[in-house]
């Protein structure tokens, strides 16, 4: 079971959330050039912190709560190219003591982002999609208090929670420096956002993605991005 990509492989099997295009578009679409350090926040089944040990050198850290999901990350790092590059932490991120001191040039993070409806009866699915686990405001401060001063925070969310994000990015001292809007299909409204995160105020680039065109197929610009990870591009 699972999902094999060009260079590895990850079982998400039991993980509350499985591998999805949004955290594929996410993990291809990070600025990781200069990355010394990363932070892969909620990694789930490790999938960002394997795209990112792919496309860069730096060490990277992977934080999981879940213990079901935790163990299929640390089973997909053990059988990847780059075992001995990510560490997985097995722990609560807001947890003061877990990452006391430590700060990153990059930190990836595809967060729980349903505020409202209904709960999953499986609570790894719950905790994976509602920000009663981990609401923006108690993110957007965990990215400011572990991100370099001119570090980077990728993050992909669902157009309707902008506002409600934006509003914890200011209290947190967080702004966006580049917004990209991503649509299914050529032509129809954006559904998510892949937003790049910086200290402070500054400049945002803004940006459009169509993953697919009027055909069904691949756009010219994700098939650039994805090329690397995807079997059959």
């Amino acid at each position: 079971m699972g999902f094999s990509f060009k260079a590895f492989h990850v079982d998400d099997f039991g993980c509350g959330m499985p591998v999805s295009t949004d955290a594929v578009l996410l993990g291809a679409w990070a600025n990781l050039y200069g990355a010394e350090t990363v932070l892969d926040l909620g990694a789930g089944s490790g999938l960002l912190a394997l795209m990112a040990a792919q496309r860069c050198n730096a060490p990277i850290t992977a934080i999981e709560i879940d213990p079901v999901a935790a163990n299929a990350c640390r089973a997909n790092i053990a059988a990847s190219p780059w075992p001995d590059r990510i560490t997985l932490i097995e722990a609560d991120a807001t947890d003061t003591t877990v990452l006391a001191g430590k700060v990153f040039t990059h930190i990836l993070c595809n967060p729980p982002y349903f505020e409202t409806g209904p709960l999953s009866e499986k609570p790894g699915r719950a905790l994976a999609r509602h920000t009663g686990s981990l609401g923006f405001s108690v993110l957007c401060h965990l990215i400011a208090a572990h991100l370099r001063a001119d570090g980077l925070a990728s993050l992909v969310l669902p157009v309707e929670s902008e506002v409600t994000f934006r509003q914890a990015l200011t209290h947190a001292g967080l702004g966006i420096r580049q917004r990209v809007e991503v649509s299914t299909v050529e032509g129809k409204p954006p559904r998510r956002l892949l937003l790049a995160l910086g200290q402070g105020d500054g400049p945002c680039e803004n940006e459009s993605l169509a993953i697919r065109d009027i055909h069904g197929c691949y756009t010219e610009a994700m098939t650039a991005l994805t090329r690397d990870f995807y079997l059959k591009l």
